[in-house]
């Protein structure tokens, strides 16, 4: 029974700078789960679902989490971002956020709303990146409309934002249709990074700069997408394909 608190973890880092959504540039600590329910063609973090860093990953409580994350950390920080994977896959991340508030720690998720935790509603910075169809995956619609209805009903859209990965076309005009279903949620589209393998930084940067130029004109011309947010992925800038930064 003790074993099912624990939370499967591959990787904890910082502090560093949140390179995604609404938090982006803001100092935070990391803490990935491993696992994922979706397998998205183009993912960036495969390795957490792909079996290639299964030794990694280590089943930790709340309280051991905590403790690595000072020992990394020091005093350094007062946020920590719960990415994966999918952290929502797990009931027992509450635990987590629990522990992090009592230590006066702010805490954000990022998931793509595929699936639903009470702890939601205890988050302070909720990001929900629904999977266009570059991804290869079917994002359900009608789930992700309950989840943020559940979530108006209990005041807490202001802890939430959209983000979707933009690769061509037809993930923009995905995206179109999510603004207009959800425009009264802070929403950003973020440029895609097809060259996951690249590990020529300046290369790497050059393409993502110019992929970014391209959706910030298709935003700029669009009469749909105005009270909207382009960004980067600006750790990707800074640090490349590196991992742990």
């Amino acid at each position: 029974m003790v074993t099912k608190r624990l939370i499967p973890v591959i990787e904890i880092f910082g502090p560093t700078i949140q390179g995604e959504g609404m938090l982006i540039g803001r100092k935070t600590m990391f803490v990935r789960t491993a696992g994922c329910d979706f397998s998205c063609s183009w993912c960036d973090s495969a390795f957490t679902w792909d079996g290639s860093s299964k030794k990694d990953i280590r089943l930790m409580s709340a309280e051991e989490i905590w403790c690595e994350l000072k020992q990394i950390g020091g005093n350094t920080f007062s946020h920590v971002t719960i990415s994966g994977g999918n952290p929502a896959l797990f009931p027992q991340i509450g635990e987590l956020i629990h522990f992090l508030h009592n230590h006066n720690i702010l805490v954000g998720i990022e998931t793509q709303g595929s699936r639903y935790q009470p702890w939601f509603l205890e988050v302070d910075d909720l990001t929900i990146s629904p999977k266009p169809p570059s991804s290869n995956m079917k994002q359900d619609l009608e789930f992700l409309d309950d989840i943020l209805k559940n979530l108006e009903e209990h005041n807490r859209l202001k802890h939430v934002n959209l983000k979707i990965v933009i690769f061509d076309e037809q993930d923009f005009h995905y995206a179109k249709k999510i603004y207009q279903k959800y425009s009264q949620i802070p929403f950003y589209l973020q440029v895609g990074n097809p060259l996951i393998t690249e590990q020529n930084d300046a290369v790497l940067a050059q393409q993502l700069l110019k992929r970014y130029n391209w959706l910030i004109n298709m935003v700029m011309h669009d009469e749909v997408l105005k009270d909207i947010r382009v960004l980067p992925q600006l750790h990707t800038l800074v640090w490349g394909n590196k991992r742990g930064v």
